[in-house]
C-alpha cells in the first residue's frame, strides 16, 4: 500500500504479533483453575514496573477502582497507559505511575479537565503523550485480538487528533481512497471490572461491555475484578452471557463497589459527591496529596477502603438503596 502520511507520535508499544501468539502459545495458562486472589496478590504477581497496562472502560462507568489504588499503594512506576478513562487515569497520573501515555481523554466530565494529568504531562514528568480517539484505541485492541497488525479505518482522517498520533494514512489498493491505518496494540496487563465473576474467571457483564472482548483479547497478563464471584454452574446456564472465557484470565479479585466512586450498571451510581469534591480539590497539589493519604496510601485494602466510605454513603448509591 501507498503511505501518504504518517502522524507525528511515537508508537508507544509496537505490535509484534508473532511474539505476542506465541507467549500465548508458551506462557500462557489454559488450565481450569482457581484464580482468586485479592488486589494485593494478583498486582503484586502479574505487574512490573515499566510495562505497559489498559484499563477498561470509558468514563467511571464499571471502573476496575480498587485495582488502580492497588497499583498506587504499592508503588509502582514508570508505566505506559492507555489513557482513556476519568477517575483511574487521573489517580494514576496524580500519584506520578505513568511515564508515557496513548491518550484519548482524562477528566471529569462535567466537573472539568485533569488536574493532576495536566500537571504531570507540563511538568515533562510524563514524557510522551500519544494522541488517539475512543475509537481508534478500541481498534487498536480489536486488531491485536484478531491477531493482525493494524485495521484500516475511516477514523481521525483530516484532524488533528490523526496528525499527533502514530497512525498512517494509506490509499487503499482496491477502491484508491484514504484509510487509516491503526496499529494494534497489545497490552502487557490488562485491568478489567465485570459485574459477576467465577472463581476460573469466566466473566459476564450486565449493560454496555465495552470493549472489553477486544482488550481481554490484546492482554499478556490479565487481572479481572468482578462484584461477585459467582457458582460455575451460574455462568455455565447462560453461555452466551460470558463475555471474557477463562483461558485469558490469568487473577479474579472479588471487590463489591469495585469501581467506587464510579457506578455499575443495575447495582450503583456514581458517588458524584465524591468525584466533585477531589475534581475541585485537585487543583491544589498539597490536597491531592492529601486525598492519595486519605483514600489510598492510609488503607490497607479495598474492605479498608468501603469502611472508609461508609455503609450509608453506599447504601445512598446503591440502586434502590436508602436515600434518606
Amino acid at each position: 500500500m501507498k503511505v501518504i502520511s504518517s502522524g507525528i507520535g511515537e508508537l508507544i508499544q509496537p505490535p509484534d504479533l508473532n511474539a505476542f501468539r506465541e507467549w500465548n502459545h508458551t506462557q500462557k495458562s489454559k488450565s481450569l483453575i482457581d484464580k482468586r486472589m485479592t488486589e494485593s496478590e494478583a498486582i503484586s504477581k502479574f505487574l512490573q514496573d515499566g510495562q505497559y497496562i489498559g484499563i477498561e472502560l470509558y468514563g467511571t462507568v464499571r471502573a476496575p477502582m480498587s485495582l488502580t489504588r492497588e497499583i498506587i499503594r504499592q508503588g509502582y512506576k514508570n508505566l505506559s497507559c492507555a489513557g482513556q478513562g476519568v477517575y483511574e487515569s487521573e489517580l494514576l497520573a496524580a500519584a506520578n505511575a505513568i511515564k508515557k501515555l496513548d491518550w484519548t481523554y482524562i477528566g471529569f466530565e462535567v466537573y472539568g479537565l485533569s488536574n493532576s494529568a495536566r500537571r504531570a504531562v507540563e511538568s515533562g514528568y510524563v514524557e510522551k503523550v500519544v494522541e488517539w480517539s475512543n475509537a481508534a484505541l478500541s481498534w487498536r485492541f480489536k486488531a491485536a485480538a484478531m491477531g493482525v497488525p493494524f485495521l484500516p479505518t475511516r477514523v481521525m482522517l483530516g484532524t488533528d487528533t490523526y496528525k499527533f498520533s502514530a497512525a498512517k494514512v494509506v490509499e487503499c489498493p482496491f477502491t484508491g481512497d484514504k484509510l487509516c491505518l491503526l496499529p494494534a496494540l497489545i497490552l502487557d496487563v490488562g485491568f478489567i471490572h465485570v459485574h459477576r465473576a467465577d472463581k476460573y474467571g469466566n466473566c459476564q457483564i450486565d449493560g454496555i461491555s465495552g470493549f472489553s472482548a477486544e482488550m481481554a483479547r490484546a492482554s499478556k497478563r490479565l487481572i479481572i475484578s468482578a462484584e461477585e464471584i459467582v457458582d460455575e454452574e451460574l455462568i455455565r446456564s447462560q453461555p452466551d452471557r460470558t463475555i471474557i472465557p477463562y483461558y485469558l484470565v490469568d487473577a479474579v479479585v472479588e471487590a463489591p463497589f469495585g469501581s467506587h466512586p464510579g457506578e455499575m450498571t443495575g447495582l450503583y451510581e456514581r458517588d458524584e459527591e465524591h468525584i466533585r469534591n477531589y475534581a475541585k480539590d485537585s487543583k491544589d497539589i498539597e490536597q491531592t496529596r492529601q486525598y492519595l493519604d486519605q483514600w489510598i496510601y492510609d488503607v490497607k485494602n479495598h474492605n479498608e477502603y468501603l469502611e472508609l466510605v461508609g455503609e450509608q454513603r453506599l447504601s445512598e448509591i446503591r440502586i434502590g438503596g436508602n436515600r434518606e
